[in-house]
């Protein structure tokens, strides 16, 4: 960023610094800026004599900062005029060009059909892995439902065709499900697959598996799921269903069955911070688009980001950073 506006020069004077603005310094530090760039560079328009294209690094803060708040494109766009701390951390200024939506479209544009999100959540994960934050010595495997809307009141007069909608308990939800696997260990998801909400969860154990885990931790949605794997050397902890359980006979095995069944249970548990990150921090409780391309690129981009933001205490201190403090 070159010269500071006013406006800038403003902002950088004020003694209180906001969540937001905390928020964006932190994940300042912690995120593997080239390791991305290197991904993304290979097919990121190249200067010539045309239009100049804006520099790589700061169209993926955009890019960043658009899923972590839910912005659309013209909501991004007028984000950076508006909030200082979002336009600093994007490495603008008000007496610079400012991207416009169409600019940050078409950047969304070019990570969904070059598949860039895939590859961004393996270069997080290498980072973290270098890092020793993932072991890959075991493997848990849940799945999650994004809602999408059901309203039919729509130019084509039809909900999207890609969702479907399934039963939960005793209730009904449309939209996608998100099947993430986690290591064990750390709790950072390393592989994330989506379908439509009505598939069954079982039926994508085998593409979140690495290859790598000797264990792997399921709720009983996933009841059957070593006959639909190959590999034999898997030691499945997959949680008894509840019909199960009170079959058990007598009650003294019973006591030690439903010892095991916690157990399982306080391993699975660390698979909630990565829905937690994904729900309650970014607040990422509904699809943004229509179609599951675009959404399976937002979502496996999310989950990157939370993998970040669950352990930037660590990297933090790794670095030698001071995580920043409320004044």
């Amino acid at each position: 960023m070159g010269q500071m506006s006013f406006s800038d020069a403003e902002h950088a004077g004020k003694r209180k610094k906001t969540r937001r603005k905390l928020f964006l310094e932190e994940m300042e530090e912690v995120i593997p800026w080239m390791a991305l760039i290197r991904e993304i560079e290979p097919v990121y328009p190249k200067v010539g004599r045309g239009r100049q294209p804006y520099p790589l690094q700061t169209m993926l803060r955009i890019h960043l900062m658009q899923n972590w708040f839910g912005l659309s494109d013209p909501g991004m766009e007028e984000t950076l005029y508006e909030v200082a701390s979002m336009r600093k951390f994007s490495g603008l200024s008000l007496l610079e060009a400012i991207p416009d939506e169409t600019t940050i479209l078409n950047f969304r544009r070019l990570m969904e059909r070059e598949e860039l999100a895939p590859l961004i959540l393996d270069a997080v994960n290498a980072h973290l892995a270098r890092k020793g934050m993932m072991v890959k010595r075991g493997t848990m495997v849940d799945a999650t439902i994004i809602a999408a809307p059901s309203s039919t009141k729509n130019s084509s007069g039809e909900r999207d065709p890609e969702m479907h909608q399934t039963k939960k308990g005793n209730n009904w939800h449309f939209g996608m499900k998100a099947h993430i696997a986690a290591d064990t260990d750390s709790g950072l998801v390393h592989t994330v697959v989506t379908t439509p909400a009505n598939e069954s969860d079982v039926e994508q154990v085998d593409q979140l598996l690495h290859g790598k885990e000797k264990t792997v931790h399921a709720d009983a949605g996933y009841t059957g799921a070593e006959q639909r794997v190959g590999r034999r050397k898997i030691e499945w902890k997959i949680a008894r269903r509840r019909s199960q359980l009170k079959t058990i006979d007598p009650e003294q095995t019973r006591e030690l069955v439903m010892l095991e069944e916690k157990r399982k249970a306080q391993v699975r548990a660390r698979f909630e911070h990565p829905f937690w990150a994904l729900k309650c921090i970014f607040g990422y409780r509904k699809v943004c688009f229509k179609g599951l391309m675009k959404n399976t690129s937002q979502i496996v981009t999310l989950f990157a980001l939370a993998n970040l933001y669950m352990v930037r205490k660590r990297l933090l201190a790794m670095t030698g950073a001071v995580r920043p403090q409320m004044a």
